[in-house]
This record gives C-alpha cells, sequence and structure tokens, in this order.
C-alpha cells in the first residue's frame, strides 16, 4: 500500500487486501439474488485489477480465492491484509436487541430486550464497540451485550 495516497494508486496489483464490509450483490453480480451475500467482512483477497466508476470513484477488482468470486471494491472498503484485524460479530444495519437494560447517569434509556439497529462498527475498540440506534437515542454499546434481534435469521461470522 503507498500510505501517503488515499487514491487510484492506494494498492498495487497481487497486494493482498482484507475487506472491511461485507459485499452483497447489488445486482451486477450475474447468477445471484440482488442483496445476497458474495464475501463477507474481514476476508483477504488480492487485487487483480483498477478501473474506476462514474469517472470520479476508483474500484478495485479483488480476487476472493477462498469465495471463488472476484468483485468490486472501493478503498475505503479495503485494508492491507497484514494490518491487525479486530473481528465483530455484528455489522452495519443488523438488527440486535440489548441483554440488560441500558442507562445513562443512572437512567435506563433503552430496557433489556429492546431492539435496535447497529450504525456503526468500532473495530478499534477492545472489546468491539456498536454505536446502536434505539428508539429515541443513539448509544455505544459493548458487543457482549447485544445478541441478535431475529436468532434465526442470523448467520454468525466464519471464526
Amino acid at each position: 500500500m503507498i500510505e501517503e495516497r488515499f487514491d487510484e494508486e492506494r494498492f498495487d496489483f497481487g497486494e493482498a487486501v482484507r475487506l472491511t464490509r461485507n459485499v452483497r450483490n447489488d445486482g451486477t453480480y450475474p447468477g445471484m439474488a440482488i442483496g445476497e451475500l458474495l464475501v463477507r467482512r474481514g476476508s483477504v483477497g488480492h487485487v487483480i485489477e483498477m478501473g474506476t466508476f462514474l469517472q470520479d470513484q476508483v474500484i478495485y477488482t479483488v480476487h476472493f480465492l477462498d469465495q471463488g468470486r472476484m468483485v468490486g471494491c472501493r478503498a475505503e472498503e479495503l485494508v492491507p491484509a497484514g494490518e491487525p484485524w479486530n473481528p465483530s460479530r455484528f455489522e452495519f444495519r443488523d438488527k440486535v436487541v440489548s441483554t440488560i437494560d441500558l442507562g445513562i447517569h443512572g437512567q435506563v434509556v433503552a430496557q433489556q430486550g429492546q431492539e435496535g439497529e447497529v450504525l456503526k462498527v468500532l473495530r478499534d475498540s477492545v472489546p468491539v464497540q456498536y454505536h446502536v440506534r434505539f428508539p429515541g437515542r443513539t448509544l455505544q454499546v459493548p458487543e457482549n451485550v447485544l445478541q441478535p434481534a431475529n436468532p434465526e435469521l442470523f448467520t454468525e461470522p466464519e471464526k
């Protein structure tokens, strides 16, 4: 990776990169339904091509050998594969419930079992933290007090 640049030459051909967000089919990947998961965050692939979209967005074609897929990724969705990686159980837009009452200054603002939606994953925190939107309020919540809102539909990340 070229550290001082965050543009079209950020990653080199053949460089190993890690995906920081799940990539879903936006309708451009043949043979799969729109919205279907193509590659899970944390997966490592290799840059095989660089191009542009709408003349101003750099897109890297990344080959994810383990999934047998080549997908287009924006620079902000990739980090060098050798960088430290703190995996998370949940991701942006996941529906979650709190396993405890959550409070601010002794006042409960989100009750145990109340459903919220993940707005942001804070991977640099140990343990991983999330910005979760509960009705009327957004809170920063550690991963260990959250569970999937619909466990029967939730897919645990690969270890």
